[in-house]
């Protein structure tokens, strides 16, 4: 027997023991690996079922041509019907910010911010990328969970979408610390994000009438709606051009 024939031997085992489970964490030989599966959907619900398929395998997909294209994600090692296992990225940013120093913050978004930036000129979108959907190590990025619900809006669509999701979840996660969101953000624009940071400004021109509404709930709204004024609030106080 192979090594690889051992490997997929192991993960059919954990794909036994866990099956139904969306996400499981496993190790093999001292590395870390996480299977991801389809959902055991029962009763009215397993009409959805051929969706979270469908979804499931374009995000296969996606890594693979990602991966080869050199991309920051993670590889994907092994692959059938209904699941995928990918290695180990290191643990999520959100995760890393609860567990490391404020003052030891900025290198870490500004990492992820670069890498943003390097997918998007890749000519690709995430649809997600939340902080909880980045993996950061020793100033690696990767990014995990990529959505495939997007893809029937325009590239651009979904790259401006996913700078405002990325905002929002920088604000999410750390509050209106502006100075160091500002400068992660600076990061995405000069590391080649420029042309979709102004798309971005160009989209959000027509809600503006929304800040002064946000800005009622920017200290009392809940962890999702307290951000929204501040990522209206980066747009109009930001830079247009950085020098």
């Amino acid at each position: 027997m192979t090594e690889n024939d051992k490997f997929q031997q192991h993960v059919a085992n954990v794909y036994r023991q866990h099956l139904g489970e969306r996400v499981v964490l496993f190790e093999y030989q001292g590395k870390r690996y996480w299977l991801k599966q389809v959902e055991q959907l029962a009763g009215a619900m397993r009409l959805l079922k051929q969706n979270s398929v469908a979804a499931l395998n374009k995000e296969i997909g996606v890594l693979n041509v990602l991966s080869h294209l050199g991309a920051p994600v993670p590889a994907v090692v092994d692959f059938g019907v209904g699941y995928m296992v990918v290695e180990d990225v290191g643990d999520t940013i959100n995760h890393v910010l609860d567990h490391t120093n404020e003052t030891s913050w900025q290198p870490i978004l500004n990492d992820a911010s670069i890498a943003l930036a390097k997918l998007h000129s890749m000519q690709f979108a995430h649809g997600r990328p939340a902080l909880r959907d980045i993996s950061w190590q020793a100033g690696e990025v990767r990014f995990i969970d990529f959505e495939a619900n997007q893809q029937h809006k325009s590239l651009i669509s979904q790259q401006i979408r996913d700078l405002l999701v990325f905002i929002h979840s920088l604000y999410r996660y750390i509050g209106p610390n502006n100075s160091v969101i500002s400068q992660a953000i600076n990061c995405y624009r000069l590391a080649g994000g420029e042309a979709i940071w102004q798309q971005a400004k160009q989209f959000l021109a027509s809600w503006q009438w929304l800040y002064y509404f946000a800005r009622l709930f920017r200290d009392i709204g809940g962890k999702d709606l307290k951000p929204v004024y501040w990522v209206l609030w980066h747009f109009r106080q930001a830079p247009v051009t950085l020098t």
